[in-house]
């Protein structure tokens, strides 16, 4: 098979996303002007720089009640902060009861029964008990092509990991199991890991 995207694919389901895969997913925290916080996933998300950390996560989808974007967006605009905490595959249905559309005023913190405790460096709500949190001042939001599209890019100011995540010195993602997006409603976790060296490292 062979399309063009510009011209539509002919499936019952667009294969973009389900191309690009596995993604990791920015389960990303944030605090309006008023005190309301929020928290929802995006799994256009990744690190893009060591020094300074940077990360950056795409918002694919506008609000009926907000005049672009959704949530997040508007309170990165505002607050020029945000968190991205970490999804472990035991948070699985917390992290999906937290994808929903709802009223700005609304804690999803509360609604999918999700722990949480304050940043410490950026006015902000973090998941108390994620297995990495981070905490990010705004860079730049990029609108890019397409109605609804924005990618929000952060540097990473301050690092929460948690204790039992730690091995030997190392952040071992074999103790939590991190959980990743996948197409169509497919996720998937990693519990296989194996290490490879470069070229020239002994």
């Amino acid at each position: 098979m062979f399309y063009r995207p510009a011209d539509g694919h002919g499936l019952a389901h667009n294969p973009f996303n389900a191309i690009v895969t596995p993604r990791p997913i920015a389960w990303v925290s944030t605090r309006d002007e008023n005190g309301n916080d929020n928290l929802a996933p995006y799994s256009f998300f990744n690190a893009i720089a060591y020094t300074p950390p940077q990360v950056m996560f795409a918002s694919t989808s506008d609000k009926a009640d907000r005049p672009r974007g959704k949530d997040t967006l508007a309170n990165i605009e505002t607050s020029g902060v945000f968190c991205i905490n970490i999804v472990e595959y035991s948070a699985r249905q917390n992290m999906s009861d937290s994808s929903g559309a709802y009223g700005r005023e609304v804690d999803e913190f509360a609604l999918a029964q999700v722990a949480k405790t304050d940043c410490t460096d950026i006015n902000c709500p973090r998941v108390a008990d994620a297995p990495a949190s981070l905490e990010c001042k705004r860079v730049d939001v990029i609108k890019l092509r397409g109605e609804s599209n924005y990618m929000t890019i952060g540097e990473v100011v301050a690092v929460h990991l948690r204790d039992d995540c730690l091995v030997n010195g190392i952040f071992d993602i074999r103790t939590y199991e991190p959980l990743a997006r996948l197409g169509y409603r497919d996720y998937t976790k990693v519990s296989e890991v194996f290490s490879l060296k470069r070229p020239g490292e002994t």
